[in-house]
Formats: C-alpha cells, structure tokens, sequence
C-alpha cells in the first residue's frame, strides 16, 4: 500500500481538480436545436435555459408545434450538456485510478 502522506497529497490533489471541474461545468454551455434549427435553446452548467430562439415562420403555425420543438432542443442542449460535463470529470479524474487499490469513483 502507498505512504498514507501520498494518498492524502493525492486526495487533496483530487478534490483541487474536482472544484476546477465544478467551475468549469458551472460556465459550459450547449446549444440545442430541432426543426432543422427553427427553434434553438442554450442551457447553461447545470441544465439552466438561458436563451431560446424561435424562427418567425413558426408563430404563424399551431402552436402545440412550437411547444413540441422547444421540448425536443432543450432535451437536444441538455444531451449535449450532459455528455461535456461527463467528459470533463473523465478528464479530471484520468489517472486517479491508483489512488486506492479497488477504490472505485461514483461516476
């Protein structure tokens, strides 16, 4: 087994990283878009929408349309946003493995 002095250099080493990944996923943001890009949403860090665009040739249109389009890109940003906050705990935690013997990360 490692010195414990190392392991606990390499939690706190750890625990940097994660808060620097917190930040950084905090800031990402993902674009979303359905319709053939008719109608777009940006979520933010935590699946926050903070823009959403709806072309004008739709407002004419049933209105359940539009309703069903907005649905469909903010599940579009939030795949995307998803998937860029997986990647960057992966990458944040890349060679970690040897922490512990048989420690296992929850993600």
């Amino acid at each position: 087994m490692k010195d414990l002095a190392q392991i606990m250099q390499q939690a706190q080493a750890m625990q940097t990283r994660m808060a620097e990944v917190q930040a950084k996923i905090e800031a990402t943001e993902a674009d979303g878009v359905a319709g053939a890009g008719l109608v777009r949403v940006k979520l933010k860090g935590k699946g926050e929408l903070v823009a959403l665009s709806i072309d004008k040739s739709l407002m004419g249109d049933d209105p359940e349309i539009v309703e069903d389009l907005i649905k469909a890109a903010h599940g579009d940003a939030r795949r995307r946003l998803d998937q860029a906050m997986e990647d960057a705990m992966r990458a944040a935690t890349s060679g970690m493995g040897g922490l512990l013997p048989g420690f296992k990360l929850p993600f």
